[in-house]
This record gives structure tokens, sequence and C-alpha cells, in this order.
């Protein structure tokens, strides 16, 4: 078996150099999917992996616990592949072939899958922080437990998905479409699901906290102990069961809208002098005093309206503030993770890495620790996230570059 390595590594090798520099190194249009190396049913758990694999075919393929940090598999076919606890943290999978793939437990962190396939993939307990999913096809993918905290889901198709007490806060889900989805017990605080379709999805105790709803369509859902806490434009027509803290704006399943209610439900032409009328049968005009006391309470309800509104947005920052900062400080803490790995390892095997790209990633890290601690907005902590990423590929240059000096050895 360990004759084999050599061979397969060489063999990748020559796969990836005999490909044209246009095809290695483009970035505009995806090349055709498969056009790429052919990687079939190939086991790579053993192989050193060249970074650009674009539109390789890597059907049915092992990749179980391999680093694909940062790699760039944009058009890929990995239909079947086992990608169980790999590494695919800042790969590239634009375009990517992943039906039925098995990416159960794998660190997605910041990938990039714009308008990839990926139905009946197994995601289950991946970590996808900040990963994009703009425009991808989830159709039937299991997702159960999965972390997507700040995931882009734009008008990702998510239809007949299992999202079971997966994490989705501050996701983007404009227009994504979670029909018949399960989503039992899952996370959506502060998610933007604006226009999204939720038809006949199991929504029963997942949690909506501060979400934004404008639009979104929940016929036939199950919403039963659904939290709603002050979730924005929530609209529940159609939708069945009994929710939880729906403010008193929403539109409650089975509420009864204004077109439903009768406008003439008094009898006409009834002659008898009410108590809005004088003895003549005239209408009575206002009192001044009353006219003082509505006008009062108009301006009463009114500053309230504007202060709960204040209060609203107030508590809304905060808590934006909070989910945001523990996620960039759990990614800065992974990379400081990462740095003390790589430092470790090196010293073990008594080899010293690139001198300029290994400070390169303490600076990232340092610089990332320093805007977690000056940052006021959730825009801020965008200046942790860019250091992390810059030192992850500073890391990533350091591996590439023991990993040449040991083949030397």
């Amino acid at each position: 078996m360990r004759r084999l390595v050599p061979v397969l590594v060489s063999a990748l090798s020559l796969a990836f150099l005999s490909l044209p520099a246009t095809a290695v190194h483009a970035a505009s249009a995806p090349c055709k999917p498969g056009s790429g190396a052919n990687l079939r049913g190939k086991d790579l758990t053993s192989a050193t992996l060249p970074y650009s694999m674009r539109c390789a075919d890597l059907t049915g393929a092992k990749l179980d616990e391999v680093d694909l940090t940062g790699k760039d598999l944009t058009g890929a076919v990995l239909r079947k592949a086992s990608l169980k606890e790999a590494d695919l943290s800042q790969a590239h999978l634009d375009y990517a072939d992943l039906r039925g793939a098995d990416l159960s437990d794998a660190d997605m962190g910041q990938m990039r899958a714009k308008q990839a396939n990926l139905r009946g993939a197994v995601l289950a307990d991946a970590d996808a922080v900040q990963a994009e999913f703009p425009h991808s096809d989830l159709t039937g993918a299991v997702l159960t437990r999965a972390v997507l905290t700040q995931a882009n889901l734009t008008d990702a198709k998510l239809v007949d998905a299992d999202l079971k007490d997966a994490t989705l806060g501050q996701i983007k889900g404009r227009t994504a479409d979670f029909t018949r989805a399960k989503l039992g017990e899952a996370k959506l605080s502060q998610a933007h699901l604006e226009h999204a379709v939720l038809r006949d999805a199991d929504l029963s105790e997942a949690e909506f906290t501060q979400a934004e709803l404008d639009g979104a369509d929940f016929h036939g859902a199950n919403v039963d102990k659904a939290s709603f806490t002050q979730a924005d434009d929530a609209d529940l027509t159609g939708a069945r069961g009994t929710p939880t803290g729906l403010p008193d704006d929403a539109v409650a399943p089975g509420a009864t809208t204004e077109e439903d209610t009768a406008a003439g439900d008094h009898p006409a032409g009834d002659a008898t002098i009410t108590s809005g009328q004088d003895l003549l049968g005239r209408p009575k005009g206002p009192s001044p005093a009353l006219i003082l006391v509505i006008v009062s309470g108009l301006g009463l309800s009114l500053t309230l309206i504007l202060w709960g509104v204040a209060h609203r947005r107030k508590e809304r920052f905060v808590a934006e503030m909070a989910v945001a900062r523990h996620a960039a400080e759990e990614d800065v803490t992974r990379f400081g993770e990462e740095i003390d790995a790589l430092d470790f390892e090196m010293k073990i095997n008594q080899v010293s890495g690139p001198t300029y790209e290994w400070r390169a990633a303490l600076d990232a890290y340092e610089a990332a620790k320093q805007a977690l601690h000056v940052a006021q907005t959730p825009y801020d902590l965008q200046a942790a996230a860019v250091a992390v990423a810059r030192g992850r590929q500073a890391l990533h240059m350091v591996r590439s570059g023991l990993s040449g000096t040991s083949g030397h050895h």
C-alpha cells in the first residue's frame, strides 16, 4: 500500500500539470464539469493534492478527513464522494456537482458553493459558518444539527431538506425555497427570510426570534410551539398550530383579515333615535373636551410607538452584535489553534516553515484579535474575518513549504 501512494501522487501531479494554464488559473466562467483530471473512485486520503482541481472528476472518490482548505474545486464532479470530516474551509466549489456526497462532520467554514448541486447530499453535523450557497440546489439534503450561522442561502432550493435542530442564525435566506422542509427545533434567530417559501414545512418548536419575515409564505406550515419573539412582518396566514411570542402586529394562524369582515353588519333603514343623535334625529357633534382628550391620547400613543421602535432597534442591534461577535471570536480562536498545532508539528519534526509566510500568519492573528477588541458594529467585525482569511492563506503556504521540504528528505 505504501508503494501505491507515491505512484498516486505522481499520477495526480501529471494529471494536473497536463491541464492548460488557463484551466488552472482562470477564475471567471467555470470549465466543463468533469473535464479536468479523472480521479473517479480514487482513495485520496493519503495523497498530496494540488491547489487547483477545477472541474476534476472525483465521482465516488474517498476524501475522508482530507485537508482541502482553500482548494479550487470549481465545477468539480463529486457525486457520491465521501468527504466525512474533510476540511473544506474557504474552498471554492462554485458550480460543483455534489449530488449524494457525504459531507457529514465536515468543516465548511466560509466555503463558496454558488449554484452548486447538492441534491440528496449529507451534511449532518457539518460546520458551515459563513458558507455561501446562493442559488444552489439542496433538495432532499440532510443537514440535521448542521451549523450554518451567517450562511448565504439566498434563492437556494431546500425542498424536502432535513434541517432538524440545525443552527441557522443570521442566515441570508431571501427567496429561499423551504417547501416541505423539516425544520423542527431549528434555530433561525435574526434570519433574513424575506419572501422565502416555507409552505407545508415542519417548523414545530423552531426559533424565529428577531427574524425578518417580510413576504415569507407559511401556508400549510406547522408552526406549533414555534417562537416568533420580536420577529418582523410575521404573517402566518394559512399556517397550522399554535406559535408563541407572536408580536402584536403579526398575523396569527387562522386570523380573520379585514376583507373577511363584512362592512355592513348593522341593519339599514333603522329610524330609531340613537345616542349619537339629538331629539330631531340629527347627528350630534363631538364636544371640545372630547376632542382634546382624543388628540392628547393620539399624541401619547405616537410617543410610545416611537419609543418602542427605538427600543426594539437598540435591542436588535445588541442581539445581532452579540451573535456576530461570538461567531467571530470562535473563528479567531480556531485560527489560533491552527497556528499552535502547526507550530507544535514543526517543533516535533525539527523543521521550520517559510519565515515570511509564518510571520504573516502570526501578524494576521494579532490583527484579528485587535479587530475584535475595537469592533463596535457587526460591520467592524468583517476586519477580523478578513485578517483570519489572510492568515489561513499564509498557513497554507507554510504547509506547502513543509511538504516540499519533506519531499526532498
